[in-house]
């Protein structure tokens, strides 16, 4: 008997080919449906999304992905951009400062509290976006009122957070690098004070500040290592057996994978491995219980 064809079955393919397209230098990548069009990476290409028609540089060449990791709807590539595209594109950015300049003069007739950072034009001029910071809500009403009488486009403010100004506004960080935010991070990561304090790095604000005044990107990348290292290493106060004796760990270097080991009122360096843990030190939490419990 012929095997039965399962209707239950959908037979859709299971990858999508997709093409990696970003708006930003160090901006984040944005999938489309290439249209049949083979693209090579930094080529340039116009494509429609949800603010409409927009030139974007390729930052992933076609490939196949998993369709149930497509969000959709996967919008499709319009077209390779031609050399027309690109003047045009160019000839937007020279508007955008002229834009820029207008908008300052309107903020002032206005007396509006805000620093504005950025125009940006849709590469059709159907949309024209002003991107700002202030230090609370801004009653704006009259000023996009006058912008859209001005450029004859439909205009957006929007308001952004002190991160984001870095990132559209660039520069040298204290390491002599171009800020991670504008260069090649293209989402911002959650940092806390805590990972300062597991990498051992001073606590000192305008030292582990970057130049939005937040904790610094960077604190994160190694963050997840040094607690690998840290779990591998025993902690200061340790009370160890070591080739020369029993000592106390004072001091430890969880990437090297070294502890310095007191014995004897003499200082010593050893390795984790050749160390053995005879007690670990109590914590907080459980000296007080027992102090609790007493």
């Amino acid at each position: 008997m012929p095997n039965e064809t399962n209707n239950n079955e959908i037979n859709e393919n299971p990858f999508t080919e997709v093409v990696g397209i970003c708006f930003k230098d160090g901006g984040k990548t944005y999938y489309f449906a290439p249209n049949e069009i083979k693209f090579k990476l930094s080529e340039n290409a116009i494509v429609e999304t949800s603010r409409g028609v927009e030139f974007g540089k390729v930052c992933a060449a076609n490939k196949m992905i998993p369709t149930k990791d497509v969000v959709q709807p996967l919008k499709p590539v319009i077209r390779a951009a031609s050399a027309d595209d690109i003047k045009v594109h160019e000839n937007n950015k020279h508007k955008e400062q002229e834009a820029l300049r207008i908008c300052q003069q309107k903020i002032q007739a206005h007396e509006l509290e805000m620093k504005l950072i950025e125009a940006e034009y849709t590469f059709d001029c159907s949309k024209l976006t002003f991107y700002f910071t202030a230090d609370g809500r801004i009653d704006f009403r009259e000023l996009v009122k006058d912008l859209a009488g001005t450029f004859k486009t439909r205009i957006e403010l929007r308001q952004i957070g002190i991160r984001d100004e870095a990132k559209f506004m660039g520069g040298l960080a204290t390491c002599g690098r171009q800020f991670c935010c504008s260069s090649f991070l293209p989402d911002f990561v959650q940092v806390s004070i805590k990972m300062a304090k597991e990498q051992n790095l001073s606590l000192n604000s305008a030292k582990i500040s970057g130049a939005c005044g937040r904790l610094m990107c960077c604190l994160r990348y190694e963050y997840d290592t040094y607690l690998q290292e840290a779990k591998l290493t025993p902690p200061v106060n340790s009370t160890v057996k070591t080739p020369e004796g029993t000592g106390i760990i004072t001091e430890t270097n969880p990437l090297r994978g070294l502890v310095k080991v007191s014995i004897n009122d003499t200082v010593k360096t050893y390795h984790r491995d050749d160390v053995t843990v005879l007690e670990a030190p109590k914590s907080k939490k459980s000296a007080e219980s027992s102090n609790d419990s007493e």
